[in-house]
């Protein structure tokens, strides 16, 4: 299962849009605090709808809590053990694209907070493992929801989208 670990995210209403993208691919979600918010904030409740509950969450103290229970993770990029999951870094501060990388079916991708981003002392330890979406002229960067979405299914895409159903059905008809 692939994972999304969100550092300090700031607003409910985007952290209830990633964790319902993350019940509908059978993602886990991670989240670091501190938060900008509390995990009972009606935006976060109403951007993830009735999906909330089902969501496959952690909350962490911080950052290095994050690592001392994830000690499968692989540092290093491609260069790192294969049979070992991956950590990612979505920055715009990134060299390689998202879609340049390959993503193994059991990586994490990290996700800044919408005002900062991933602290660059965090980044700077990692420069192998930063992806970037690539984005035209002046503009900083993405919603943090958006952006999720994109690294997310790529990271699907590249591993068959893994047990995800790819039959839509219609919820009062039938397909001809």
């Amino acid at each position: 299962m692939i994972s999304i670990v969100l550092h300090e995210p700031e607003i409910p209403f985007n952290t209830g849009a990633i964790g319902r993208t993350c019940v509908a691919t059978g993602s886990a979600l991670h989240l670091i605090q501190p938060l900008g918010f509390v995990l009972s904030d009606k935006y976060l409740k109403r951007a993830g709808m009735d999906y909330w509950p089902k969501l496959n969450k952690t909350l962490y103290v911080d950052y290095e809590d994050f690592l001392a229970k994830h000690p499968e993770i692989a540092y290093g990029g491609e260069d790192a053990d294969p049979a070992r999951p991956h950590l990612w870094f979505a920055t715009t501060k990134g060299h390689r694209v998202y879609s340049d990388v390959h993503f193994g079916p059991d990586d994490y991708i990290m996700f800044g907070k919408e005002s900062a981003g991933i602290p660059e002392e965090i980044l700077r330890e990692h420069e192998k493992t930063c992806i970037r979406i690539p984005m035209w002229g002046d503009i900083r960067s993405l919603n943090l929801s958006n952006s999720v979405a994109i690294v997310l299914y790529e990271a699907l895409r590249q591993n068959g989208f893994l047990d995800l159903s790819r039959k839509g059905e219609l919820h009062h008809t039938r397909w001809v």
